[in-house]
């Protein structure tokens, strides 16, 4: 039947937009998304959505339309636009419908996100005891993680760095201004060694993504771009996770390094193969430990990779060209879609001043999210 396909694409940009809500901002991308196709809201025969904190994406139909279409909401933590666009993918696989829509939106409050516990089949002492906290075990993680493969904390700084160059090249970020690498590293720290420009912060922001079969992409004369791998997998035992965390003695495996795996075998390509990579870094090092779990390099050879430059925008795998989540902020729902939108721009040669040179063919995303789920899609045009 042929290849799942990218037909359209939108984004509301990250940030904060007062007096749009999160759905406002989903509608938008949806507009935008219908607009970049050439669709009407009555050909779209079905809906994924994802929000975390800003209401119900299939409450959209009031501005969108009143079709009668059929529109699930997803809710999976960071990890929620990724699965909501898997689960859109499926659809179409399955004969089930030619048209759908992947959709993510999310309108934050100002300061840390503050989940509960309970969400997450844990004790109230647990979170009195202050582990939910993210940023407190997010910085524990890279603690470890820097001593056991020889990681400095320079390191930490040049993926920051790196990600609000970028960011400033693309009109949907929220931070638009490179950011020196001495101001990063003597930043007021949050949680060692963390100073406040290696965390992501909680945002705005909506992005929607028109999915068709490849009969149906062709039928309308669009070029598509080819969903060829979406996976989205759970932890392993043995892992170490967000709200999940212990650890066997020797480390156990990642929900990353599942879903990563079983998209390259879904593709029938490898790393090497991939010219560009969006890789979920809510913070510095989450960039760094995700290059080795997504199978791009071995675990401390970033330390050589970003001293190099090899995930600059002229690199050998130019990673989060658009500044990923640092430069982005994270709006839960739309975060992993962003990727995927960005990951398009670039196929399409459409990314100004952040186009990644050599006429790249493929691009990797993987979303990642708490107590450990992970998103991988791999695109190809």
């Amino acid at each position: 039947m042929g290849d799942v396909c990218i037909i359209g694409i939108g984004i509301h940009p990250f940030g904060r937009t007062e007096g749009m809500s999160g759905v406002d901002q989903g509608v938008f991308a949806v507009r935008q998304a219908m607009q970049d196709a050439g669709l009407e809201w009555k050909d779209v025969q079905f809906a994924y959505g994802a929000s975390d904190a800003a209401g119900n994406p299939d409450t959209m139909v009031d501005q969108l339309g009143l079709t009668g279409v059929q529109f699930i909401n997803v809710r999976n933590g960071c990890a929620a636009g990724g699965s909501a666009l898997f689960s859109a993918q499926m659809a179409i696989k399955s004969g089930e419908a030619e048209i759908g829509l992947a959709v993510g939106f999310d309108k934050h409050p100002r300061g840390a996100f503050d989940a509960k516990p309970a969400e997450y089949n844990l004790p109230e002492w647990y979170g009195e005891a202050g582990y939910m906290v993210t940023t407190q075990f997010f910085a524990c993680k890279i603690m470890r993680y820097m001593a056991l493969n020889g990681i400095s904390r320079k390191t930490l700084g040049l993926v920051a760095e790196k990600a609000f160059r970028n960011g400033s090249r693309a009109p949907h970020a929220w931070r638009r201004e490179p950011v020196p690498l001495d101001v990063i590293l003597d930043g007021p720290m949050v949680s060692d060694p963390y100073s406040k420009y290696m965390f992501c912060s909680p945002a705005e922001g909506g992005v929607a993504l028109l999915l068709a079969s490849e009969k149906k992409a062709r039928e309308l004369g669009i070029t598509p771009i080819r969903l060829k791998a979406a996976t989205m997998r759970t932890r392993p035992p043995g892992s170490f996770e967000v709200f999940a965390p212990s650890t066997d003695v020797d480390g156990g495996g990642t929900a990353t390094s599942i879903a990563s795996r079983d998209a390259f075998e879904i593709a029938g390509i490898g790393p090497s193969d991939i010219d560009v990579a969006q890789l979920q870094d809510t913070e510095a090092g989450a960039e760094l430990m995700h290059m080795a779990e997504n199978g791009f390099c071995k675990a401390g050879e970033q330390e050589s990779w970003l001293a190099q430059g090899l995930t600059e925008l002229d690199g050998s795998l130019p990673v989060n060209t658009d500044g990923g989540c640092l430069a982005c902020g994270e709006p839960i729902g739309a975060s992993g879609l962003r990727q995927v939108y960005e990951n398009v721009v670039q196929l399409r040669g459409q990314g100004g001043a952040r186009q990644v040179q050599g006429d790249p063919k493929t691009a990797y995303s993987h979303v990642y999210g708490a107590p450990g789920v992970s998103a991988v899609t791999i695109l190809e045009r």
